[in-house]
């Protein structure tokens, strides 16, 4: 599965880094982080990370293979 998920701000090179699975594009207020996603289990780790960085996600979605 691929996953796009936007976060709130831009976030620095070195915060991105801590995504090493997922690529990533700033845009207008936003960071979109994109890429693969194995399972459920790696989504849920993906937004812990978000949520202990203080991250806000605006936006989730699967994107089509």
């Amino acid at each position: 599965m691929r996953y796009e998920i936007r976060v709130d701000g831009q976030m620095s090179e070195t915060l991105a880094k801590v995504f090493p699975e997922l690529d990533h594009v700033l845009m207008a207020g936003q960071t979109v982080l994109f890429g693969p996603v194995v399972d459920e289990a790696h989504l849920y780790g993906l937004l812990s990370r978000f949520q202990s960085l203080g991250l806000r996600v605006v936006e989730m979605r699967q994107l089509p293979e």
